[in-house]
């Protein structure tokens, strides 16, 4: 490990214990990202790893401590955490959900819109309290925030409560962070500026027994203007169609009945390796493997395949549901994010689906108040929204991001402006999501029971393979299996029902 691929560095703290020194100093080395540079990245070889083991002088670091993460962000995060959690217990730790009663708390942190990182701020500065009753408690950061020079910089000069920074390529090494962060008497700060390898065979403790995630690529080339993404999770990687396809088996064997393949730019896979296998390859061999249900997110529409559609529409364990982000209806404010595509060959794809799955239920993403959008711009993403039908879609104000070209633009849509462009397209968002809801009223469906519902520990909730909640009531050894359910009542985005049976896993693929 050499001093180009990371960053080492140590803060000065203010003294709070007379017994710790924060005298000591390291150079900073980072730059800030660099749209330019990292389109160069391309041409830097991958390393994969499949010998992932934890050193013996580590295996019992965490021997009567408890550890304690809390998770901000995407289901890539997510995923992250369940790998880090995995660490932690091969390192003999024991988890704890009481952030007081850890002994290393660490916030996985989201970078892709400033709220997101106003909370973490937040929370850290809620932390002193607590590193001041326990000074030995250690507080670290990881996730997207600590690729971000700005993010480091702020908790290195604000912060002095934080022991440990590290980023998203830096997971595997927590082991040893964590092991100098107990003997370091500063800040210890671990964020590769490269661009990171794919490393297999780390632990995982999975969230919970039904569901799983099952990452199949790292990263994102197609920096779109506003996204700090690429920056913060390097270029596309794929992982080895063989390393996935195991995971999927052992997951299948140990009993889960859905899985989600994710990727930051999921259809993308495979176009950085050196055999011809893309993403409707690799959904062809995941429908052999006996497990009810597969899904997959993110996906962006300019690497949306015909060979991908063939293999969706043959259905089998894939559920008929997509989730294709469309971000604006307007061709101008699409050139403008770098999406690559126009509206008009978005809806020659939704046209391409629907033609092979005519029942598909289509799902989005929308900014709204992007630099420069016009009235009658916004309006075009309106009309794109009734043109395709999507039955429920993820809404957002725009976010500049430090690093990123669109943070460059002169922002001059007003935030009032943008705040009634959001309220009028969330009322059209309801109306589609309560029209396509009352369409099941009736109709017995299938449902992956999840648990208790979050309003009503005596309901229990799960969702339809076109990931349509609904909630009913049911004796308990419902939960983690595929149930049938008639639908009583609809709502906005919800649907309430009355069980019909606890079905087999044997012969359902939904």
């Amino acid at each position: 490990m050499n001093e180009e691929s990371r960053i080492l560095s140590s803060q000065a703290k203010t003294e709070k214990k007379p017994e710790k020194d924060y005298s000591k100093y390291f150079e900073h080395v980072y730059q800030p990202p660099s749209l330019k540079d990292a389109k160069k990245r391309g041409k830097e070889a991958v390393n994969y790893h499949s010998d992932f083991t934890i050193e013996e002088k580590y295996q019992s670091l965490g021997k009567g401590r408890k550890y304690y993460i809390r998770t901000y962000g995407c289901q890539m995060n997510e995923h992250d955490t369940e790998v880090m959690a995995g660490i932690f217990e091969a390192l003999d730790y024991t988890a704890t959900n009481d952030v007081n009663d850890a002994d290393v708390i660490l916030l996985n942190t989201c970078a892709i819109r400033e709220n997101a990182e106003n909370k973490v701020f937040g929370e850290i500065g809620n932390l002193k309290h607590l590193k001041l009753e326990k000074p030995d408690v250690l507080i670290g950061v990881c996730g997207c925030m600590s690729q971000e020079e700005s993010v480091v910089n702020k908790i290195l000069k604000s912060y002095q409560n934080v022991d440990m920074i590290f980023g998203t390529h830096n997971i595997h090494r927590l082991p040893a962070i964590l092991e100098e962060a107990y003997m370091a008497k500063a800040m210890v700060v671990e964020v590769w500026s490269k661009e990171g390898d794919v490393i297999e065979n780390l632990p995982k403790s999975r969230l919970g027994e039904t569901k799983a995630w099952v990452n199949i690529m790292y990263g994102c080339d197609k920096f779109c203007t506003y996204c700090i993404v690429p920056f913060t999770r390097g270029k596309e990687r794929s992982r080895m169609p063989e390393e996935i396809i195991s995971e999927v088996r052992d997951l299948a064997r140990r009993g889960y009945k859905e899985i989600t393949l994710l990727g930051q730019n999921v259809n993308a896979y495979g176009k950085d390796l050196d055999i011809s296998y893309g993403l409707g390859d690799l959904m062809a061999d995941i429908q052999k493997i006996d497990i009810p249900r597969v899904r997959f997110m993110t996906s962006h529409p300019w690497d949306f395949d015909n060979r991908l559609i063939e293999v969706l529409a043959e259905g089998g364990n894939i559920v008929p549901h997509i989730h294709l982000p469309v971000q604006s209806g307007n061709n101008e404010v699409l050139k403008i994010m770098g999406r690559k595509y126009t509206r008009e060959s978005y809806l020659e794809l939704v046209e391409k689906i629907r033609a092979q799955m005519p029942d598909v239920a289509l799902t989005t993403d929308i900014i709204v108040g992007y630099p420069n959008e016009t009235e009658e711009q916004f309006l075009d993403t309106m009309d794109l929204y009734e043109k395709v039908g999507f039955e429920h879609a993820y809404t957002y104000i725009y976010s500049p991001r430090e690093g990123t070209p669109a943070a460059k633009m002169k922002d001059n849509v007003p935030m009032r402006e943008k705040k009634d462009r959001l309220q009028r397209l969330n009322k059209l968002v309801e109306k589609y999501s309560e029209e396509t809801l009352q369409n099941y009223l009736g109709q017995e469906v299938i449902v992956l029971c999840e648990g208790p519902s979050k309003k009503d520990e005596e309901v229990l909730a799960g969702y339809t393979d076109k990931n349509k909640l609904i909630n009913f009531r049911a004796p308990k050894e419902a939960i983690g299996q595929l149930v049938k359910v008639k639908v009583t009542e609809t709502m906005r985005y919800s649907m309430n029902g009355e069980l019909i049976a606890i079905l087999d896993q044997v012969g359902v693929t939904h």
